[in-house]
């Protein structure tokens, strides 16, 4: 597993980023306990999965102390990760009660909350990387870098990014950052191309960062597409009997961008399925070829 620094001033992340969006979600409680999360965290991280993303609302604001427990029982390991949490989206659940709408708040105060709080539950003394997680229309980008800014000082974490922000919204809030954002997290597949086509991906090479993709498999739909299955089949023996998603992820990863794919998998032969994915190496018309497969129609 190759290992890549971010941005010129950011951390140096492994190629394929392990996300626990969903690693409550697991119909087999056995599979939740803080020492089966530690296992299949060590199991990634035995496979060079070093980076590990997650967010302050992740199971209903219960997965980063769900990690905090896993690391817990083996405390050494937290220096051989690193860990990307998310803040900002504040959803009515039991863990909230109080609140009545779904709302987003960066501001200052907010931030700075929400990042204390993340250490805590997670056992932590700092946040390798901080994403403010959707953009928040109510505040200004002055007080938005104000927070994040203050962390950086006082070291509780060690960079800060964007999750779902378009090219402007990036640009304002990083001409307010005393240390340049260093990535901005978007979602990316070949069923959701966006990034190719609103500018994102130019403005990350122009800023020498490196983004990462969240929801690489379209959210499952992707193994569900009858052009992209059909495509698949077709190059599989040529990439070695590749798979559908290995040839996703191996499609993503060759984009110039050189984003970072989030796995969202509970399963570690799944984990191990990506891994491979890294190693492929697309040709141009066979990366055009899956393009033309999604989209259902050959390029303009």
């Amino acid at each position: 597993m190759t290992r890549h620094r971010i941005s010129p001033t950011g951390p140096e992340f492994s190629r394929l980023v392990y996300g626990t969006w969903r690693i409550l979600d697991d119909e087999d409680a056995a599979n939740k306990t803080s020492q089966a999360l530690l296992s299949r965290f060590k199991a990634c991280a035995d496979m060079g999965i070093t980076t590990f993303d997650t967010a302050e609302i992740y199971g209903l604001y219960h997965v980063e102390e769900a990690i905090g427990g896993a690391l817990k029982l083996d405390p050494a390991f937290r220096s051989k990760i690193e860990i990307v949490t998310k803040c900002g989206i504040y959803v009515p659940c039991e863990f909230h009660p109080e609140r009545k709408t779904g709302h987003y708040n960066l501001t200052a105060a907010r931030i700075v909350k929400s990042c204390e709080k993340s250490l805590r539950l997670m056992g932590v003394d700092h946040i390798d990387l901080l994403l403010v997680h959707r953009p928040d229309w109510l505040t200004s980008a002055d007080e938005t870098a104000e927070g994040l800014n203050q962390l950086l000082k006082d070291g509780k974490i060690r960079s800060a990014g964007t999750s779902n922000y378009n090219v402007h919204q990036f640009e304002l809030l990083n001409s307010r950052m005393d240390q340049p954002l260093v990535t901005n997290q978007v979602e990316f597949s070949l069923l959701h191309m966006d990034p190719i086509d609103d500018g994102v991906f130019d403005q990350c090479q122009q800023q020498r960062i490196l983004p990462m993709a969240w929801s690489p498999l379209a959210k499952g739909d992707l193994m569900k597409h009858e052009g992209l299955l059909a495509k698949a089949a077709e190059l599989s023996a040529k990439y070695g009997g590749a798979t559908l998603d290995q040839l996703a992820y191996a499609w993503i990863m060759a984009h110039p961008s050189c984003s970072l794919p989030i796995i969202g998998t509970n399963k570690l032969d799944r984990v191990t399925a990506c891994v491979k994915a890294a190693e492929i190496q697309l040709e141009r018309e066979d990366w055009y070829s899956l393009w033309v497969a999604a989209k259902g129609h050959g390029v303009p």
